[in-house]
């Protein structure tokens, strides 16, 4: 599984490579993308903001960039690679304490937002939002730590890998970054 995951401008209290790469693991193998090449970075606002002002036009930091490299004119050389997710962790921090989250709980969220962007999933219509949104939450779900019911069952075990069998298909018009 060719995942690369950089942090950038750290360390970030909260945020432990090993659990993020775990996460990214955990999602990249509910969406049977294993054999798929992407890279994930966590970095600062100043380095989203220049992203996302020379790529989106927008003179602002965001909380999430998606490059998608099966898109646009060179999409079929793109082979095996998905492309490039971006977060910026103080937007991410900014945000998890507006909701009163945790900053991991919302790095992962951006991390498997941005995977679907990749995807070509989108957000530019309401009914794509409330299912890029239920997407997003199954993946999120899928990557949080495992938290050991008293008594496991067959069946209940059985009902999770069902449910955890589907694969994410695109949806909605695609574009070259996504925040």
């Amino acid at each position: 599984m060719p995942i690369a995951l950089t942090l950038e401008h750290g360390p970030h209290p909260g945020i432990a490579k090993v659990e993020v790469a775990r996460r990214i693991k955990a999602m990249i193998h509910l969406l049977q993308l294993e054999k798929m090449d992407v890279s994930f970075v966590l970095t600062d606002d100043e380095t989203i903001h220049q992203l996302n002002k020379v790529y989106r036009g927008k003179d602002r930091p965001t909380d999430v960039l998606a490059f998608a490299m099966r898109e646009g004119e060179f999409a079929d050389l793109a082979g095996s690679v998905l492309g490039d997710v971006i977060v910026s962790v103080p937007t991410a921090r900014k945000q998890a304490l507006s909701r009163r989250a945790n900053v991991l709980d919302e790095v992962t969220m951006l991390l498997a937002h941005g995977l679907l962007h990749l995807l070509g999933w989108d957000h530019d219509t309401p009914a794509k939002d409330r299912r890029m949104k239920a997407e997003t939450a199954r993946l999120c779900a899928a990557a949080a730590p495992s938290r050991p019911s008293r008594t496991p069952s067959k069946d209940g075990a059985k009902k999770l890998l069902s449910q955890n069998r589907s694969v994410a298909k695109p949806h909605g018009r695609r574009r070259k970054a996504r925040g």
